[in-house]
């Protein structure tokens, strides 16, 4: 399917997108009912920094009940009194870090009005107490949070306070990092556009609506990440019904709006976007967000592409409560903040109006402190987890990628003419995929074409490697595409793919350039399962090419420092050595139910001396098992990836000497094969450990550190490790060799080893 056919199954927008504020029908959730008389109001007042907004007209204000204002009023002062209980808990050390929402209310309690949970998705930021509340969450549970109890929905105490998440309804789990949830919510929209294309999806996938919507919430420092426009750019590009709120209070902790923003106005910066609604509004005026919130949602849900709301808030309490916003901000600065309160701009509204009286705002100010100091009552007597549950939910508690139920290795036959490492790569991205319709790859340069016009006219690339040749033929445009050339977004869109169920497998073009996605791989996907206390969960496979001997390759495609990603919980990573191994290992990959950081020697690809005849289409290989790959009574070898044919080699050498040197290939880097290393160490007594990473801080160093502290005693001699030299590798192929372990590297350690 060509990409402009599959722009078409979304549909158009209507009208103009430009940032005026044209008539809008009213969202369903919110319906008009007998309405309070309101006066026409003009431009609200601001600080004299703030530019211009844009306001609703009269006529298009919304029109609400008097119970409905009662119920926002009431919706605003709880969000705010929360904040103020729990900086009165903080400051009897009754919980340990707070962060407050003050000033956005009235923008987010009327997000929440147009929204429905457990219906759309929702990647909030952590000013978004109002919205969670408005959604559903309540008191208890958010002070539950702030606690640290056991019973958090969010985290299960394992957050801090403010780090939203609610399975039920559809907030999906919020880390502290600025603006990482933007690329996810995303994905999450895209997982929605998949599901239209693929057919097949709707019975795998539950939880999908047709008209579904995805909120995410931003405040105005968060417009200078990179992954900010990477995030819109994508959503714009494919259309996609992602509501974002920019709650746009002036101030990234101490540094305001116009050192952050060129210009400080985000809205002009991004209007040159296509397929983007823009609006703007007084997020401190509930009416006036409701009406634009209704609009941004309406544009949303009738599939007319992404919609952009900027916001202009306060924020009256500083940034936390480790912060003292004093330190930065002058008082006449503040109190011109305080004018525009939300809280006090609503209340005033509804007694000059006689919607209620002062008694009965006490009243209802009165009923809601009671609820508070019940909830906080409650949550203070709710336990905390218990020690022994540090370590749960690290991996999948359901499917355990190192059990038998992976392992099919022993009795296999193999048929068919023997193939490299990427023909069996091929071969199982090919069967998976017949197999699992959730099943997407995507990834810069993956597709065969494109422009699919030209398919029949081109052989297609199919990777820069070729590992993913014609799946794009045989699968179609909307399961094989290519991205844009930007690594955090093919991450982070893949993390809200496969937080809605899908099965993203991902190529990383150069495991040189897998570092701008670091973000989204070490605090977000590793993560996303231990911090929600396994309510939610990312599983997907980051397929890499890496390493050297090359002969050309140089600094920027030689890499492999392994070491980085094995010191992370909860990502799994493989590193095979041959075609076999590489077909078994990647369908364990992505049958396992956790990350999975695939690696691929670029080295090995094609080389003739590790093809092999292919296996059945189900075969695989369990995490975590090592293979003996040659026997020996000497010395061992452990090691892995490109060091397992020059240690074979070495070891032949070694032989015709009389040394007996066994090899272990670990296969898998997290987890590995410890029993196999101990039983090869007992039974030789000598070690050697390779590694094709420098020698410093490498991989190698920590199964050389356990070894002699948990097998010293079976030690004959000093466990020896050979590595690169600590530097980068070269482009000049003399130079190359001599900083990459060659073959006669390992021979010299085995000689030294066994004189020893």
């Amino acid at each position: 399917m060509s990409d402009t056919k599959v722009l078409r199954l979304v549909k158009k927008s209507e009208g103009d997108q430009r940032e005026s504020t044209p008539a809008a029908k009213p969202a369903a959730a919110m319906p008009a009912v007998t309405p309070v008389r309101l006066p026409a109001r003009g431009k609200p007042r601001h600080r004299k920094s703030a530019p211009p907004m844009a306001v609703a007209k009269p006529r298009e204000r919304p029109q609400l009940s008097r119970e409905e204002m009662l119920k926002i009023y009431r919706m605003m002062y709880l969000s705010r009194k929360l904040d103020d209980k729990e900086i009165q808990m903080k400051g009897q050390n009754r919980i340990f870090f707070q962060i407050s929402g003050a000033g956005h209310e009235a923008i987010l309690v009327a997000a929440g009005m147009c929204l429905k949970p457990g219906y759309d998705w929702f990647y909030p930021y952590y000013r978004d107490r109002a919205l969670c509340l408005q959604l559903g969450m309540t008191p208890l549970e958010q002070l539950l949070q702030s606690v640290g109890a056991e019973a958090d929905p969010a985290s299960h105490g394992r957050q801090m306070p403010s780090h939203w998440g609610h399975k039920k309804l559809n907030i999906v789990s919020q880390s502290s990092p600025t603006g990482t949830q933007l690329l996810q919510a995303v994905g999450c929209a895209e997982a929605g556009y998949r599901i239209k294309l693929i057919k097949e999806l709707k019975k795998h996938v539950r939880n999908f609506r047709n008209d579904e919507v995805v909120y995410v919430s931003l405040g105005d420092g968060t417009t200078s990440e990179g992954e900010f426009w990477e995030a819109l750019n994508t959503a714009c590009n494919l259309r996609l019904p992602v509501v974002f709120l920019c709650e746009d209070n002036g101030y990234a902790i101490s540094v305001p709006v116009e050192v952050q923003t060129a210009g400080g106005d985000i809205s002009k910066l991004i209007r040159g976007f296509p397929n983007l609604y823009l609006q703007r509004c007084d997020g401190t005026d509930v009416l006036e967000s409701l009406a634009v919130m209704r609009r941004a949602v309406d544009n949303c849900r009738k599939n007319r592409g992404p919609s952009f709301v900027h916001a202009k808030v306060i924020r009256p309490y500083s940034h936390s409560l480790s912060d003292d916003e004093k330190l930065y901000r002058s008082a006449e600065e503040r109190a011109a903040d305080a004018e525009h309160d939300p809280l006090r701009r609503f209340s005033s509204l509804l007694t000059s109006e006689g919607v209620i009286d002062e008694a009965g705002l006490q009243q209802l100010q009165g009923e809601v402190d009671l609820e508070l100091n019940e909830a906080a009552d409650l949550a203070l007597a709710s336990p905390q987890p218990a020690p022994e549950t540090a370590m749960n939910f690290i991996y999948s508690p359901d499917v355990d990628p190192t059990a038998k139920d992976f392992d099919n290795e022993d009795g296999i036959e193999l048929s068919g003419k023997p193939g490299t490492t990427v023909d069996l790569l091929n071969r199982c991205l090919h069967t998976e995929m017949k197999r699992d319709p959730r099943i997407i790859v995507f990834g810069e340069d993956i597709a065969d074409c494109s422009r699919e016009e030209s398919l029949t006219k081109v052989k297609g690339k199919g990777g820069v490697f070729m590992v993913t040749a014609n799946l794009q033929r045989e699968f179609g445009s909307a399961r094989v595409f290519n991205t844009p050339l930007a690594e955090a977004n093919i991450v982070g869109c893949a993390i809200g793919l496969a937080t809605r169920g899908l099965k993203p497998v991902v190529e990383i073009q150069f495991f040189d350039y897998i570092w701008p996605a670091m973000h989204q791989i070490r605090n977000e996907l590793a993560l996303m399962r231990w911090r929600s206390g396994n309510e939610f969960s990312a599983p997907l496979v980051m397929r890499v090419p890496v390493g050297g001997y090359l002969k050309g390759g140089a600094v920027y495609h030689s890499q492999s420092a392994v070491s980085i990603f094995t010191q992370i919980p909860g990502l799994r990573v493989v590193y095979p050595s041959n075609a076999l191994d590489a077909n078994g290992l990647l369908r364990t990959s992505i049958r396992c139910d956790d990350p999975v950081l695939f690696l691929e020697h670029k080295h090995l690809y094609r080389q003739a001396y590790n093809k092999s005849p292919y296996p059945p289409d189900d075969f695989m290989i369990p995490f975590g098992k090592a293979k003996t790959v040659r026997e020996g009574s000497d010395l061992s070898i452990i090691t892995y990836g490109a060091l397992v044919q020059r240690s074979l080699v070495a070891a032949r050498q070694a032989e015709q000497q009389g040394i007996s040197v066994e090899v272990i290939d670990l296969r898998t880097m997290s987890p590995y094969d410890w029993n196999a290393i101990a039983e090869s160490v007992k039974k030789t007594s000598r070690v050697i450990v390779a590694h094709e990473d420098s020698l410093s801080w490498g991989y190698g160093a920590e199964i050389a550190a356990r070894i002699s502290s948990e097998l010293f005693e079976h030690l004959d001699a000093p466990v020896r490790r050979v590595a690169a030299l600590d530097t980068f590798v070269a482009y000049a192929p003399q130079l190359e060799d001599a900083i990459l372990p060659q073959v006669a590297d390992v021979f010299a350690a085995i000689t030294e080893v066994h004189e020893y």
